[in-house]
């Protein structure tokens, strides 16, 4: 799992371990260094003191065998055995003891020297050592928390240098996202990376704008040329079906091919209408009643469940009104109907108009619960083997209704089926 923390956050939590693991590892090198340099140092001292002993013991045995500063144990060969027991069997050298009896401290060094037919010890008390190494590690601690908050101010100024184009560039971004117009971002910024993503997104922003504007342009030219072959079709078609004597099986061709001349214009100022970079839907003071609509959805639709055994009907049970384009009601309606007659092979079709909403209830294959929101995607359509259709449907109602500020859902129906929710009035949350 990729970590969600701001970029600034982890330069400054970064910045800080790693002056925090410096100074550490130094006061840990200090207290070793310092350990085995004095302890190298203390050997080396109490050796030599104590073969300087043993030389003025040899030349003058007259002398007692210490002084203010150094105090020396000599036995021969023959009386080493009143030595403490745990010298005697020691060779030359320097040795850390363990005392606390026979007055010897807790712990001490033991430089052992054998010369002259002479046993000679020298005691040197390393105990009073530890108050000095006590007050050096306190010392360290404190340093290594000085530099951990030196750290953490330097990493915050640091981040805070650092990022400073990288926020700017997010703010620009954010303003031409919240409309205003595009300009260059490079310009603002210096020759360096952050340059480079500035240069990398200008040059994408523009490709972008060239394709959205061809886009829009040629769904606009399609739309315009649509028009007129529409418009010649409908009026012809309308002067058909007023010729007196007309055959009632002709006569209901050319109502079929008049509605169907209808939906492609709804249609086509629909696509128009999302083909424009609006956050909302146009209204122009235009209201639809839903009712009106729904019964003209169900006209056009009811030719498509003929050779079904299937009963396509509407039930109002509240006046409803939005204040949107009719066509804009009818594709969005058109397609939630169109769908159910699709997937539905028998049974019934019912598209209830109630209190700010259209329920579309039919007795289909249905849907499972947690596919129904990836069925408003582009290009999915739903289980069934004698379905065809690009996908592009329930696509379109959504973008719709984001257009206008209305939801769409569909859900499984509880005996059998599926309901298709069109909601106009959305409770504001909280």
């Amino acid at each position: 799992m990729q970590s969600r923390r701001k970029l600034r956050f982890r330069l400054i939590v970064t910045f800080v371990l790693f002056g925090f693991g410096l100074s550490a590892l130094f006061a840990v090198a200090s207290l070793y260094v310092r350990a085995k340099v004095e302890n190298q140092l203390i050997d080396q001292s109490l050796e030599a003191d104590l073969r300087q002993a043993v030389e003025n013991k040899h030349l003058h045995p007259e002398q007692p065998p210490h002084s203010d500063l150094i105090v020396v144990w000599f036995w021969s060969d023959r009386t080493v055995y009143q030595a403490p027991l745990a010298w005697q069997g020691l060779k030359p050298g320097v040795y850390d003891m363990r005392g606390g009896s026979d007055g010897m401290p807790q712990r001490y060094k033991l430089a052992v020297v054998r010369k002259y037919g002479l046993d000679a010890f020298l005691t040197y008390d390393i105990s009073r050592e530890d108050l000095g190494k006590r007050q050096l590690i306190t010392s360290l601690v404190a340093a290594v928390i000085l530099f951990t908050m030196l750290s953490l101010a330097v990493g915050y100024w640091l981040s805070h240098r650092v990022m400073r184009p990288v926020t700017e560039l997010a703010q620009r971004l954010r303003a031409f996202r919240s409309g205003r117009q595009l300009e260059p971002l490079a310009p603002h910024f210096a020759e360096d990376e952050v340059g480079e993503l500035a240069a990398a997104l200008d040059d994408y922003a523009q490709r972008q704008s060239a394709l959205i504007q061809r886009d829009r342009e040629f769904n606009s030219d399609v739309s315009h040329e649509l028009r007129t072959p529409l418009a010649v079709i409908a009026s012809t078609t309308e002067l058909l079906v007023a010729t007196p004597d007309l055959p009632e099986k002709l006569h209901t061709r050319l109502q079929r091919i008049e509605r169907a001349v209808r939906q492609a214009t709804e249609l086509t100022q629909a696509l128009l209408l999302l083909s424009r970079a609006e956050r909302s839907g146009p209204v122009d003071g235009e209201t639809t009643d839903v009712a009106k609509v729904v019964a003209e959805v169900i006209d056009t639709h009811r030719p498509d469940v003929a050779r079904k055994s299937i009963e396509l009907r509407a039930e109002v049970e509240a006046q409803v009104t939005v204040e949107a384009p009719s066509s804009v009601v009818a594709v969005a309606l058109g397609n939630l109907v169109g769908n159910a007659c699709k997937y539905t092979q028998e049974g019934e079709i019912v598209v209830r108009v109630q209190g700010g909403r259209v329920r579309v209830e039919d007795t289909g294959p249905g849907i499972k619960a947690e596919d129904a929101e990836h069925l408003f995607e582009r290009g999915v359509r739903g289980e069934g083997e004698t379905v065809k259709g690009a996908g592009l449907g329930l696509a379109i109602v959504r973008r719709l209704c984001e257009l206008y500020g209305w939801r769409v859902t569909l859900a499984p129906r509880a005996e059998r089926g599926a309901v298709a929710t069109l909601d106009f009035e959305i409770p504001a949350e909280g």
